[in-house]
């Protein structure tokens, strides 16, 4: 990634500091925001929803440096960081804090903490193929997708029937769990970098396929991180996942912990698949298909 964002100089009066006279007194704090952001989607279509409004972001900077006193300034930029990470757009960001009226006791010019954070999300991918050599084309997806995503398991195939859409053959498909550093936009767009390498086309709503790769969750269900979205380059989580038991079976059987957000209420994974009609799942033995990808 190199695209970014810079704003530079954000100032504001905290009362951060071990001494009572900087918690009494308060002082200026200055902040610099460095964000790593994919910027040609807004330079492409001039839309404020494809970038990170930078007077959004001044917003939190203040908030956060009018807020909650603090003895560090690490901490108070830790909590920067984190707000800005909050955003789906920004990939990474750095955060300097200047602290130019710091009780050093002696002649200086600022003190400041720098720090840079990244993305560490959990990310489920569903993997999924009925056209050509599918079981190749998967797993080479699968390659792909683990320069992407740190992967932590990939399920075991399943053979499913087709659900919607015209007559067409059954499908194998298989789900990938593990982290990220991307936000969830530059993620889809790589996930569709890799559906395109494959033949992959949109000409027919839920119609056969050589590759189809689905974002279904980003972040964590269980703790309240998992990111939610409702817009229409992305829905997070997917708004059918709930409901698909050729993503919920293998799922379980790669994380058989795992959780999803469904209107509003995390549910177990395992506890959907119990509701659901699983005979048109059926497991299937592809020789060769496991790690090493």
């Amino acid at each position: 990634m190199t695209d970014q964002i810079v704003l530079r100089g954000v100032s504001a009066k905290g009362f951060h500091g071990v001494l009572e006279a900087e918690r009494r007194e308060g002082q200026e704090f200055v902040v610099d925001v460095v964000m790593d952001v994919d910027l040609a989607p807004a330079g492409e279509s001039d839309d404020l929803a494809d970038t990170v409004s930078y007077a959004e972001v001044a917003g939190d900077v203040v908030a956060l440096v009018e807020g909650e006193p603090l003895d560090l300034i690490e901490a108070l930029a830790e909590r920067i960081a984190a707000a800005v990470l909050a955003r789906p757009l920004v990939d990474a960001v750095q955060v300097v804090v200047h602290k130019p009226q710091a009780p050093v006791g002696h002649p200086f010019q600022d003190v400041q903490v720098r720090i840079r954070r990244e993305r560490c999300a959990p990310v489920v991918v569903a993997l999924g193929s009925n056209l050509g050599a599918s079981a190749e084309t998967l797993r080479q997806a699968v390659t792909a997708l683990g320069e992407v995503v740190e992967l932590r398991a990939v399920s075991p195939l399943v053979e499913t029937d087709p659900v919607g859409g015209p007559d067409q053959p059954a499908y194998l498909n298989a789900v990938a769990v593990g982290t990220t550093a991307l936000a969830p936009r530059t993620l889809l767009r790589a996930l569709h970098a890799v559906e395109q390498a494959h033949g992959r086309t949109r000409e027919v709503r839920w119609g056969p396929r050589t590759l189809d790769l689905d974002l279904v969750a980003y972040g964590d269900a269980a703790t309240g991180t998992d990111v939610v979205l409702d817009d229409p380059e992305l829905t997070l989580p997917h708004p059918r996942a709930h409901e698909r038991a050729f993503v919920l079976v293998p799922w379980s059987r790669a994380d058989p912990e795992a959780t999803l957000r469904v209107d509003g209420e995390v549910r177990r994974v395992a506890d959907l698949v119990t509701g659901l009609d699983t005979c048109g799942v059926r497991p299937v033995d592809v020789p060769g298909w496991g790690p090493p990808w």
